[in-house]
């Protein structure tokens, strides 16, 4: 019988190596739970890459995180953006990011949004994306990110939201040589 149910999960040691009790004080900090998230994915053979964090903006309270999840969920949605909106939404008890009364929100990725979390960033009502490594920094893996368009940018800005590029770029790539290194599995070609 198919199942009726999917559930959608961290690692058990996000836990670990995430501070949900502290303030982050600056898009550095923030940008580096992403990375840490990525990279202990990667250590702890757990998936992916790619790890991502939502924020209130003002702040700097952590809401909601995630891990790339796809080969551990078997779901190709499982992405580390999708994880931590999710998320996030679960922990404010709200469909929206962008709610009347609800701090803004945003998006810390440690690598630039593919297609499809580009879309989500758009519905959860963030505010703000800001990303690590770049589209080509994911490709040089051999990861393909979708069509995704200088115009798919503009739309979002036009949409209100702003979008930050390559802050601490070299520090996630150096999660894509440890995970290229480990023989980690490109899932999505």
């Amino acid at each position: 019988m198919p199942s009726s149910e999917i559930r959608i999960t961290n690692p058990d040691w996000v836990h670990e190596v995430v501070d949900f009790h502290r303030p982050y004080p600056d898009d550095d900090a923030r940008v580096r739970v992403a990375i840490t998230l990525a990279r202990e994915n990667v250590s702890r053979n757990t998936g992916g890459p790619f790890g991502a964090a939502v924020f209130e903006a003002d702040s700097g309270r952590l809401v909601g995180v995630g891990t790339n999840a796809v080969i551990r969920l078997n779901n190709s949605n499982a992405h580390a953006e999708i994880v931590a909106l999710m998320m996030a939404e679960a922990n404010l008890g709200s469909f929206t990011l962008r709610a009347d009364g609800v701090p803004r929100h945003e998006l810390f990725s440690s690598c630039e949004p593919c297609a499809m979390c580009l879309g989500a960033t758009l519905w959860s009502g963030v505010t703000r994306l800001v990303f690590a490594a770049t589209r080509d920094d994911a490709t040089r893996l051999n990861f393909d990110e979708g069509p995704v368009f200088p115009e798919s940018y503009e739309y979002l800005e036009r949409r209100g939201i702003t979008i930050e590029r390559s802050q601490l770029r070299a520090e996630a790539n150096e999660v894509f040589d440890l995970y290229s290194k480990r023989g980690g599995p490109i899932y999505n070609r």
